[in-house]
């Protein structure tokens, strides 16, 4: 079972606040999302490549700058051989962690959008690899992508060899504790097939809100599809425009968080209105979030 999953649901919890605060809840809008006794908690943060410092420890200062609590990391590229499997551009990230104080929650292989995971055999040895660098870290998720060449909608020959090769790497992944996200344009159910195909608690969903409801899927209704136990992460996205100011409905997508006991990280992507600046854009996008997911404090 995730950690980050609780055993009640939201609407168990709220009854059992009693009758007092739930006559409360209802008063407002905004106070249903609240109403739990416990505390909950979210840490936010951003892709570096989202940042416009893919693979570059500047990342982290950026983040430290507009207020995020962590940054999302690439693994690397083709072009620098997937650097971050090198122990001294490791010590590199550990250092501006220490000096900027800003968390690395997770990684990303971006790059398997263009050297795919389902057909180009060097992928292979980065997924594996990126156990190691997640356990040198100490890191948690690492998000394999699966758009542009790697796109798994509608091929099933694809998704068949991605089965193959997780279930390859599983047994490594679970023994380090860590945990793969799928990030793709398949449904809650296709993706849902993947995982019970695999077999491991290592292999999850890395849950895109904006990709996934520009494909028509109602995005509400997969997170609670999915559940805790199947989302490992999210990105709360949209593109050209800022957060609410979209597709996206980010109160019903805080009421289905609720809903599967979700508390772990919330990673902001893209979100930059044409003619904003990256950094301005993600102080809007995160006091937005913040208002519907509170920070520690």
């Amino acid at each position: 079972m995730n950690m980050l999953c609780r055993n009640l649901t939201r609407r168990q919890m709220i009854a059992a606040t009693g009758q007092a605060i739930a006559s409360l809840a209802f008063a407002s809008s905004f106070a249903p999302l609240f109403a739990a006794p416990e505390k909950r908690c979210f840490r936010i943060g951003a892709p570096d490549w989202s940042l416009g410092k893919a693979g570059n420890t500047a990342a982290l200062e950026v983040a430290k700058q507009i207020g995020l609590d962590g940054v999302q990391v690439s693994l690397g590229s083709l072009v620098n051989n997937m650097h971050l499997r090198n122990t001294n551009v490791q010590q590199q990230y550990k250092d501006a962690i220490r000096q900027f104080g800003v968390a690395i929650p997770s990684l990303g292989v971006g790059e398997l959008n263009n050297v795919p995971y389902k057909s180009d055999p060097r992928t292979i040895e980065w997924v594996s690899d990126a156990v190691d660098v997640m356990q040198a870290l100490g890191v948690k998720v690492t998000l394999l992508a699966f758009f542009g060449k790697g796109n798994l909608k509608d091929d099933r020959a694809g998704v068949d060899e991605v089965v193959s090769r997780l279930k390859a790497v599983a047994p490594k992944a679970e023994k380090a504790g860590v945990v793969f996200g799928i990030e793709s344009y398949l449904s809650a159910d296709e993706h849902l097939d993947i995982i019970q195909r695999v077999g491991s608690s290592s292999v999850k969903v890395y849950y895109d809100v904006n990709n996934s409801i520009r494909q028509g899927y109602d995005i509400y209704k997969e997170i609670r599809r999915l559940g805790c136990q199947n989302i490992c992460e999210f990105h709360m996205k949209e593109k050209g425009a800022l957060l609410g100011k979209g597709l996206v409905d980010y109160r019903k997508v805080r009421e289905a968080i609720d809903d599967i006991g979700y508390t772990g990280w919330i990673q902001i992507e893209e979100a930059v209105p044409k003619g904003v600046t990256i950094q301005d854009s993600y102080i809007a996008n995160l006091k937005f979030l913040r208002d519907l997911f509170p920070g520690h404090v």
